[in-house]
């Protein structure tokens, strides 16, 4: 039996039984295929949680603001535009009208095994991943662990080339790399003990004249989940590459930042002929499994993609002091 439970304050709401319901478009599903049972912790009602606001000069997102407030928020679009541009086009317009910070960061893997009821899948409390010997199309080409479903969080993968902290009740704050771990326990979605509430994501002070870009590849059946996907960050004075961030997602069980992409492009001119001797390391490293081996060509284009168009970019002004507040947009 289903029990919903709608706390109006986030003390009631902590160390209550069941799962946190944020936009529910995850969840929803989840419950039809009896992945998620029993008491649905509603925190619809729980003020504090969707608004954008500044914070002592640092930009605090809460975990009810929607995609679609995200990618829309001057702010965030005049200092964070990689976040910004990846938000817009994470699945379609009727999912981000609903879909938040929240629930996208802590979301399950897309993973057919996983939602299929009956499969043998560790994180669906399984013994193995039949990903691995069964249809692997769209899955990992770097086989970081047991599971090598791609991890699910488009806003992960931008976050994760940004100074962010995760704010956690009932449990210490977190950076990304804490809040999923190194991927190791594939029976974990997340490093978060139950009852937990994310609160919110504190990102750190902007880049002042970054150039910033968000490519994701898609395939035409599947056009809400990207096969691969990038976030790139430069900043450019006198013609050269003074900082280069680039993070990619669709290609492990975790997004992952590329250090050889960023040190060949750092301290570089920046031309053409740089951005594609850094794209071409892109994939180094991988271990695709035989399905997914076409993912590499894929990344490597992606990432020249990206870096391109960051190139192209005009360069973002230096941030003027920070406002006292700046609400979501309604």
């Amino acid at each position: 039996m289903t029990t919903l439970e709608l706390p109006t304050t986030l003390d009631a709401a902590l160390g209550r039984p069941g799962e946190p319901r944020a936009g529910g478009t995850d969840l929803t599903e989840r419950r039809k295929f009896h992945l998620s049972r029993g008491t649905v912790v509603d925190l619809r009602d729980v003020p504090g949680l969707d608004a954008v606001t500044w914070r002592e000069g640092q930009l605090h997102i809460g975990a009810l603001v929607t995609l679609a407030a995200v990618a829309e928020h001057p702010d965030v679009r005049a200092r964070y535009p990689a976040i910004a541009a990846t938000a817009a086009a994470v699945a379609t317009p009727q999912i981000r009208a609903r879909a938040t910070v929240g629930g996208n960061l802590l979301q399950h893997v897309r993973c057919w095994y996983y939602r299929r009821p009956g499969a043998d899948c560790l994180k669906a409390g399984g013994t193995g991943c039949p990903a691995r010997s069964g249809d692997h199309l769209f899955h990992a080409c770097f086989d970081l662990g047991p599971c090598v479903a791609p991890h699910p969080s488009s806003l992960a993968t931008a976050l994760l080339a940004h100074d962010v902290r995760i704010e956690v009740a009932g449990d210490r704050e977190h950076s990304l790399a804490s809040l999923y771990g190194d991927a190791s326990d594939a029976r974990r979605q997340h490093q978060l003990p139950a009852g937990a509430i994310l609160t919110g994501v504190t990102l750190g002070p902007p880049l002042a004249g970054e150039q910033a870009a968000y490519v994701r590849a898609i395939s035409r059946a599947r056009a809400e989940w990207p096969l691969v996907e990038v976030v790139a960050r430069l900043v450019v004075a006198d013609k050269q590459i003074h900082t280069a961030i680039v993070t990619v997602g669709g290609v492990a069980n975790l997004p992952l930042r590329l250090g050889a992409v960023e040190q060949l492009l750092t301290g570089k001119p920046a031309t053409e002929e740089t951005l594609r001797l850094a794209s071409a390391v892109a994939a180094d490293g991988a271990k695709p499994l035989a399905g997914t081996a076409y993912k590499l060509d894929l990344l490597r284009g992606a990432v020249l993609d990206a870096l391109e168009r960051a190139l192209a970019e005009k360069p973002a002004a230096a941030p003027a002091a920070a406002p006292a507040a700046a609400p979501a947009p309604t």
